[in-house]
């Protein structure tokens, strides 16, 4: 079954006043919608669509001068900005504008040929969330109180939906089993000991039994609100199947089908689950961005060949976020998959590719597809650049997976690798080729010109990752941006002291981490206890001590390691030499054309080599 995104139900709040709803849209929804329903049906499988009453104070929109900030009560904080207090929706709002709107949704989405539609959300905290959940609902009108008040608007949506569309027309529940909340924008990690501020196992129960006596036909699993983001949108950080425990202690309390979503990634551990009757079935989206062919690779019995899906949400949830197209870091074919062509070429040429990171072995690939040769030469005896330290963290699985997959990917494509290669200009001369594709990286920068310096040991943070160096017990990381901040936490959870120094006035700054990853790892410095020192100028060394000022007064801190990680610079050396010899046939691609993220080294390659 395939259920496609939310659409909005009203456009009175949340949305400008002319923006087109499902109903709005009318028969242009259903003429746009129909081919794509009756493509689905011809293999035998179904389609729903999500319907959304929306995202109360969840919503960034609210910001904006003149808007209108509603929830289910009156002075609930905005998720984004907390000093800005929402008011309550009205009944007659909650009817005229909602009620009505999912029924006359409802009945263009079941004439565009959708099998059902599922109600979003009793789930992350959305709007139909805040009403169900106590610590947000405080009315004392038929829209709150007990179970049945607090979820009067999920029943009215499910009772005009099955008169206007008949009864046997399934209206599925999008439902978070628990909030995972400690208070307003305060998550709880895996395994911390918490007092749950929003719904929690006991009360779960009774909402989830409820559901099922108003006619929901199945419960679409997982955990979280937008306060505990990384639950619902779990990022790297977050275990394989972190809501899969939680979905199959609500399925003892039900009888209709429940499904399990968030980083459902091995088919097997899937399979099993639904074998052993944890629960009913396993819902997936990114996994789906990365590899649309993982159902296909999983019935083969072929889970190998599956592309893993990181957990970085840079192309998804990111892109979205900054008002870009969705698409997604390690698949540059996602969401655009009509301006790639990679039809044999009459007319192949022979591609001298130099580094055999991530973006090489993208464009290698792609390549290939094209019916090119490639011969990709690689200094190290190792493939995956950059990649191979950013991969050794003890969170970073899939990463690791992910490098194997481009390797074994371009064994079978017939990639001519040349290990421990190192390319100059000299060896170029002596080579038949017809275009040269430079993915040589980038290089650390150093720290320079703090007194001291000299007297100390100051290693970076990839010598760091990859155990060229020793790390003491006690550690400062000179650097707050995401590699500095992965590497401390990574460093911390084996047991080491780590202090981050960090000249910005806050961590990360990267416009590009999604809000559910920043959010995970605030909490982890939180919850760690992790010194992070803001707004901080490394003054000067001394052996065992780093020296720092924060607004004019000194500090210091005692340890035993320091650590470099204040970014990289493109590693164009190769392609500056050369670059005048070989003209338009010499191209740059990732980190060494621009110093980014694993996003830039697969789109840049994958672009490129749609010129060939």
């Amino acid at each position: 079954m395939i259920t496609t995104g939310a659409a909005q139900v009203q456009n009175k709040f949340e949305a400008d006043a002319d923006a087109t709803t499902i109903s709005i849209a009318g028969q242009a929804y259903i003429d746009g919608m129909k081919p794509l329903t009756d493509g689905v049906h011809q293999y035998g499988c179904k389609i729903i669509t999500q319907l959304t009453a929306g995202t109360g104070r969840q919503n960034p929109i609210w910001l904006s001068s003149g808007a209108d900030p509603i929830g289910p009560s009156d002075g609930l904080p905005n998720v984004w900005v907390p000093s800005l207090k929402h008011r309550a929706l009205t009944a007659d709002e909650i009817r005229t504008y909602y009620i009505d709107g999912f029924r006359k949704g409802a009945v263009v989405a079941k004439a565009a040929g959708f099998d059902g539609i599922e109600v979003h959300a009793v789930h992350e905290g959305y709007l139909l969330d805040q009403f169900a959940i106590k610590s947000m609902n405080n009315r004392t009108d038929e829209f709150g109180g007990d179970v049945e008040g607090r979820l009067r608007f999920c029943k009215e949506i499910i009772d005009a939906v099955h008169e206007s569309c008949g009864d046997d027309f399934p209206v599925l529940m999008r439902y978070s089993v628990v909030s995972k909340m400690k208070g307003f924008n305060d998550g709880a990690l895996p395994g911390e000991t918490y007092k749950e501020f929003g719904r929690d196992y006991e009360d779960s129960i009774e909402v989830a039994q409820y559901l099922e006596k108003i006619g929901y036909a199945a419960l679409d699993v997982d955990n979280g609100t937008y306060d505990s983001w990384f639950w619902p949108h779990p990022p790297v950080y977050m275990p394989e199947y972190c809501n899969l425990d939680d979905a199959a202690f609500i399925k003892k309390y039900v009888n209709i089908p429940v499904f399990c979503a968030g980083k459902m990634a091995d088919p097997d551990v899937c399979g099993q689950a639904i074998a052993d009757g944890r629960i009913d079935g396993v819902s997936m989206a990114r996994i789906l961005l990365a590899d649309p062919q993982w159902p296909n690779k999983a019935m083969a019995g072929q889970k190998e060949t599956i592309k893993p899906c990181i957990g970085c949400q840079i192309g998804c949830l990111g892109r979205l976020f900054q008002g870009k197209r969705m698409g997604c870091a390690i698949n540059p074919e996602c969401c655009a998959e009509i301006d790639y062509k990679y039809e044999v070429t009459d007319a192949p040429k022979k591609f001298f590719i130099v580094g055999g990171g991530i973006a090489g072995m993208e464009a290698a690939l792609d390549l290939r597809k094209k019916g090119h040769t490639v011969d990709l030469y690689e200094a190290s005896g190792e493939l995956g650049g950059a990649f191979i330290a950013a991969s050794s963290m003890s969170f970073k699985a899939a990463d690791r997976r992910l490098i194997q997959w481009y390797i074994d990917e371009c064994q079978k494509a017939v990639v001519v690798f040349h290990m421990n290669t190192p390319v100059t200009k000299e060896l170029l001369e002596t080579l038949d080729f017809d275009e040269i594709i430079v993915a040589t990286g980038a290089t650390a920068r150093t720290l320079r010109g703090i007194p001291g310096i000299e007297d100390v040991e100051v290693i970076s943070a990839i010598d760091a990752l990859r155990g060229r160096k020793e790390v003491g017990q006690n550690v400062v990381v000179i650097g707050g941006g995401l590699t500095g901040i992965e590497l401390t936490y990574d460093m911390v959870l084996s047991g080491k002291h780590v202090e981050v120094v960090e000249m910005k006035d806050s961590i990360l700054g990267m416009d590009v981490v999604c809000a559910a990853n920043g959010q995970m790892l605030q909490q982890i410095i939180k919850y760690y206890q992790i010194p992070v020192h803001l707004s901080a100028s490394v003054e000067k060394f001394e052996k065992g001590k780093v020296y720092y000022s924060v607004a004019g007064e000194q500090h210091c801190i005692d340890c035993d390691t320091v650590i470099a990680s204040v970014g990289y610079l493109p590693n164009t050396t190769l392609y500056d030499e050369i670059k005048d010899l070989y003209g338009e046939k010499i191209h740059l691609i990732g980190d060494c054309k621009t110093v980014s993220n694993l996003l830039n080294a697969t789109w840049s390659a994958a672009e490129l080599v749609q010129t060939f």
